[in-house]
């Protein structure tokens, strides 16, 4: 399903703006208008919105919803209602768009939904944010569920912080290796391809071959590029659907190295968020149910629904886990101790921290390998290229070029 942009009035008169999933405009439009609303106006949200390239859509970063959960935890403790809270941190909110967004949730409030449906209603933030302000709701516990959620997104930040820090120095090292590249095949091979051709020199078979390619890429740069970017484009696209979505996490899977930090991510996340669920007070079946929805793999993803199922239908998680043949399987047997002693959501805080650490040493593991083959790889290829260029005018004082 594709995300839409929908603007439209309530019976109030009120005009709302919130993100939808919907199959296509007229679905969604005939959707609102059968619950009463008078919808103004339905636009794709993706790269391409509107006729025009759509690179700042309006969000709310992960620190900023942080920021903003933090806060309004300590004005509840404080003793202040809910509304007058909401009151307070929107007016001091300097993210325009996340402050209309909390507009829309006061005013939503104001007229009586509950957090969790005026939250909800926004289609912006993670299944778990609801899902939490719901359980708090039920229990009557807010404070206290929020502040376990908080803590479980601080320590998702942070692992994912340190995860893109130790992977910026690679993604420069293969910046400068493509800009490199580029350049001496681009701009270097055919200066040396038109001196050559002046001289009318016999040249070596290797030193033929790079002047051809860097003449090829030379002629045709604009619709290399352009092919490229189609490719990319594709791939974005596709990889959205259902059916690319699983099957570029399969593939992602299976890369050596890559593929099991991928997977140990996944589960250290998995494990945190049903941990955080089930201590708030929520079922396991509608935990398990969120916090599959709300996983970036796909395969894992569909593991958990399965998982979810064969719960509701009397099965242990531990089991029911093992079923998927995708959650490895120490972490399903810490599961198994968890539910035999009922202790289950501590539990499942210790597999959380036992992946995050294999993560963080597999990935100073893998770049201690990556970074010394990509240095070894970018001297190769230069120095091949040189060579191959320079040969000939080595052996001219030898009189090897007539």
């Amino acid at each position: 399903m594709a995300e839409f942009l929908i603007r439209m009035a309530d019976e109030r008169g009120q005009v709302l703006q919130q993100v939808e999933h919907a199959h296509s405009e007229a679905e969604l439009r005939d959707r609102y208008s059968q619950q009463g609303f008078l919808v103004y106006s339905v636009k794709p949200r993706g790269l391409f919105a509107g006729g025009e390239l759509n690179l700042s859509r309006n969000r709310v970063k992960q620190d900023e919803f942080l920021i903003f959960n933090a806060q309004f935890l300590t004005l509840i403790h404080a003793g202040l209602p809910i509304l007058t809270a909401l009151d307070l941190l929107h007016r001091r909110q300097r993210n325009r768009f996340f402050q209309r967004v909390l507009e829309d949730v006061r005013d939503r409030l104001r007229s009586g939904e509950s957090l969790s449906q005026a939250f909800e209603a926004q289609a912006l933030f993670p299944k778990i944010d609801t899902t939490t302000l719901l359980a708090g709701e039920k229990s009557g516990n807010l404070d206290e569920v929020l502040g376990r959620y908080i803590s479980f997104q601080r320590v998702a930040i942070s692992v994912r912080k340190k995860l893109l820090a130790s992977l910026v120095y690679p993604a420069l090292l293969l910046v400068l290796v493509t800009v490199m590249l580029t350049f001496l095949v681009t701009f270097v091979v055919p200066r040396f391809a038109e001196l050559y051709r002046q001289l009318e020199a016999k040249l070596p078979v290797s030193t033929e071959i790079m002047l051809s390619v860097g003449m090829f890429i030379q002629k045709w740069f604009p619709l290399i590029v352009g092919v490229i970017l189609a490719v990319v484009f594709a791939l974005w696209r596709w990889q959205k659907s259902e059916r690319g979505a699983e099957a570029l996490d399969r593939f992602r899977m299976k890369l050596p190295l890559v593929g099991g930090i991928w997977l140990k991510y996944q589960v250290a996340m998995f494990s945190r968020m049903l941990s955080t669920l089930l201590a708030g007070g929520l079922p396991l079946v509608p935990a398990l149910q969120t916090a599959g929805a709300s996983m970036q793999s796909r395969l894992l993803a569909l593991g958990i629904h399965h998982s979810a199922q064969r719960v509701r239908e009397g099965a242990q998680l531990s089991r029911s886990l093992e079923e998927t043949k995708v959650i490895p399987s120490l972490a399903v047997e810490m599961i198994e101790v968890g539910e035999s002693t009922g202790a289950l959501p501590s539990m499942l805080n210790s597999v959380a921290d036992f992946y995050e650490e294999d993560v963080a040493t597999s990935v100073s593991a893998a770049l201690t390998l990556i970074e010394p083959i990509i240095l070894i790889f970018m001297g190769v290829i230069v120095v091949g290229v040189l060579i191959s260029l320079y040969m000939p005018i080595f052996s001219l004082g030898a009189g090897g070029i007539h």
